[in-house]
């Protein structure tokens, strides 16, 4: 038997978990899944004679070392930061690694070593980064290999709420992390480039900067730029390319709704908040707002940032009960960020029988002899419920079938990667065409520049 060392079981690893099982008799493996706690890992395995849980805190070096010798590959589905610890270990053990996370500076700095030992720290290989990678390398590809000039590469990637679970004024619902949505955009100006000019979006007006998307039949989107899109010029072999831009998909309305937060102050994780634990929703909301001995909370918000009383964005503020003076915060030296967040995921969890999607586009413009060609690429995934969700199963199937051909010998290639070489997308995109992740395409007329197209 293989053994296949799963760190993390939390809400990525559900279609993870279940790929490997399902493989685990015909090629002979055997997981070992460890977590702070085993209970969701114990739900997940279901009493499989093929694998295991167990107890595990990445901190203690000599639990994870031992584990780590045992392994025959290992999965980190840890928060990113905890990867390196990990990614040392099975340098010095000579093991392979999977991880969905983007390549960190300490990462990076383990490439030489890796090489050296003939080892693969396969990262970003999830739904974004992962499969926006795999499906764009794929087709830039195919362009460069016609003797075509690549003019432009959009692409957006989006967990939403699906349709028939799509139930509040906000058309929104977490599907991952939820800190990651509340800080979304922080950590300096959005960076793009249109047309051969470098645009930068400050965190302050990125939310009402936003592109408008039809997707695949699934109706209109809008979405904000993402920080660094100049970065993968390089990634992608797109030094020269003249408009390179990527995004965060959202229903049409939420990015206006969000500036809203943005506005006020409430996304802000740099400071904590004296006696948080005490304070009310309505308290929160009272905090970034004037002092008036006779003005109501509610008057004084919609006076400051202009909201008129019949405007969706009331609306919406309402539905999320904020103005409650009963609901307490429950939360010690908070940041406002996470007391934000705490007040979302009243209202935005997703319940047992909801399902989620994820919706992702990329834009390839190019030039082939003399003439001017786009192609628009779609995918849209359901999820099935609160357990397995579409991304899970977008960001789990990608780890698991990446480790499992790594082990077998089909991924080869050494060295700190990213999943954009022929070698490790055409199998892998394969595969999960067989899960229903697959690409639509079609041509449509080259747009380039269209003044119109960013709004705000």
């Amino acid at each position: 038997m293989k053994n296949i060392l799963i760190i993390g079981a939390g809400k990525s690893s559900s279609y993870l978990i279940k790929y490997l099982l399902e493989k685990s008799n015909e090629e002979k493996l055997h997981l070992i899944i460890g977590d702070i706690s085993t209970k969701n890992a114990d739900k997940l395995i279901n009493n499989h004679k093929n694998a295991e849980s167990l107890i595990f805190d990445v901190f203690n070096s000599e639990q994870r070392q031992k584990l780590i010798k045992k392994a025959d590959i290992v999965i980190s589905m840890l928060p990113a930061r905890f990867h390196i610890e990990v990614a040392k270990d099975c340098i010095t053990y000579n093991k392979n690694m999977v991880t969905a996370s983007y390549i960190s500076k300490e990462m990076k700095e383990l490439d030489k070593a890796a090489k050296a030992k003939g080892l693969i720290l396969m990262n970003e290989i999830g739904v974004d980064p992962g499969i926006d990678h795999m499906s764009a390398m794929q087709v830039i590809d195919r362009i460069r290999e016609n003797d075509a000039k690549m003019l432009l590469f959009e692409s957006f990637t989006g967990g939403l709420v699906a349709p028939e679970s799509d139930n509040n004024l906000w058309n929104y619902k977490f599907t991952w992390n939820p800190r990651n949505v509340v800080l979304a955009g922080k950590g300096g100006a959005a960076m793009f480039i249109q047309e051969g000019t470098y645009k930068y979006i400050p965190y302050h007006k990125l939310f009402r900067r936003t592109e408008f998307l039809n997707i695949n039949g699934s109706g209109k989107f809008e979405a904000y730029a993402n920080r660094d899109s100049l970065k993968y010029r390089g990634v992608y072999g797109l030094e020269n390319i003249p408009t390179m831009y990527r995004g965060t998909i959202r229903k049409i309305g939420f990015s206006r709704a969000w500036n809203i937060f943005v506005q006020l102050g409430m996304t802000d994780d740099s400071y904590t908040i004296e006696d948080s634990e005490n304070m009310s929703y309505r308290d929160f909301v009272n905090l970034f707002l004037a002092y008036s001995p006779s003005d109501s909370v509610e008057l004084k918000l919609r006076s400051y940032l202009k909201i008129d009383q019949d405007d969706i964005m009331w609306e919406k503020l309402i539905e999320l009960d904020i103005f409650n003076p009963k609901k307490k915060i429950g939360l010690i030296n908070a940041t406002p960020a996470q007391i934000l967040q705490k007040i979302l995921e009243d209202s935005w969890t997703l319940q047992e029988d909801d399902k989620d999607m994820i919706v992702m586009q990329h834009l390839f413009g190019y030039e082939i002899k003399g003439e001017k060609r786009q192609i628009e690429s779609s995918l849209v995934v359901i999820g099935e419920n609160q357990t397995y969700t579409a991304m899970a199963k977008t960001v789990g199937l990608p780890v698991g079938i990446a480790a499992l051909k790594i082990l077998k010998g089909e991924i080869k290639t050494p060295g700190v990667k990213r999943p954009i070489t022929k070698e490790v997308y055409e199998p892998i995109l394969k595969e999960l065409s067989a899960y229903g992740i697959k690409f639509s395409e079609k041509k449509v007329p080259y747009l380039g520049y269209n003044p119109n197209h960013i709004t705000g």
